[in-house]
């Protein structure tokens, strides 16, 4: 079993491997906490409080910038919250009969073959009326090719508008999947140059103290050298 340790953050018993050291944390984050728990040691936190709080950052830099952020924002600043995934597949169960008929309809209407065909009926349609027949089915001007055409555009416009309509949900679902990534991607660049820059501070700052303990031994050196060299 592993050993656990109370969050002072949150109060909850978490387990050690839950633990973070306060020194890690961006001084964003820290101040955050502090506002929000006053009695809070400074010394450790949870993970699940960091993530809290690290969305909660976010959260107020998206409002400063923006104003305000929607629900779909707010939905992903909460997936990360609780460390889910964002990606998921987005493919579409099996379309129905009638969906995969008007796929077929759209996309055989808006093909070059079908307009050579239907050029092709209509000369064919037109030259046996005036040419071949001497008692045409349809003579000029052709009402019988007219009220043909206006039943197919009837028929034909709202079977492509269905399939236009199925597409633009595709496209729309899509879309937004690709906005949640690309936010997420965002705020987690973003996290990253902050902590980042943490540490390169701290590591100058221990650089700058390693340096003056150096000098400071370096002149006590060189303080005993002049006594001997006196004596």
């Amino acid at each position: 079993m592993q050993p656990s340790f109370i969050c002072p953050t949150c109060g909850k018993s978490r387990s050690s491997s839950q633990r973070v050291a306060a020194e890690r944390l961006l001084d964003k984050i820290r101040s955050r906490i502090q506002a929000n728990l006053p009695g809070w040691d400074g010394q450790v936190t949870c993970r699940t409080c960091l993530r809290h709080y690290r969305v909660l950052v976010l959260r107020e830099a998206m409002e400063r910038q923006r104003g305000s952020i929607d629900d779909l924002d707010a939905s992903i600043l909460a997936r990360m919250e609780q460390n889910q995934l964002l990606a998921r597949n987005l493919a579409q169960p099996p379309p129905r009969l009638g969906a995969r008929v008007a796929d077929a309809v759209a996309t055989f209407g808006g093909s070059w073959l079908f307009l050579g065909l239907f050029g092709g009926v209509l000369a064919v349609w037109m030259m046996v009326n005036v040419l071949l027949l001497s008692r045409p089915f349809d003579p000029y001007p052709f009402i019988l090719l007219n009220l043909v055409l206006s039943c197919l555009a009837a028929v034909q416009a709202p079977v492509i508008l269905m399939s236009q309509n199925r597409q633009a949900t595709r496209d729309r679902a899509r879309a937004e999947h690709d906005y949640e990534i690309n936010l997420k991607a965002e705020l987690e660049v973003r996290l990253l140059h902050e902590k980042v820059d943490h540490l390169v501070l701290d590591e100058w700052q221990n650089l700058l103290e390693a340096q003056a303990v150096q000098t400071e031994m370096l002149d006590e050196l060189l303080e005993r050298v002049s006594d001997d060299e006196a004596h």
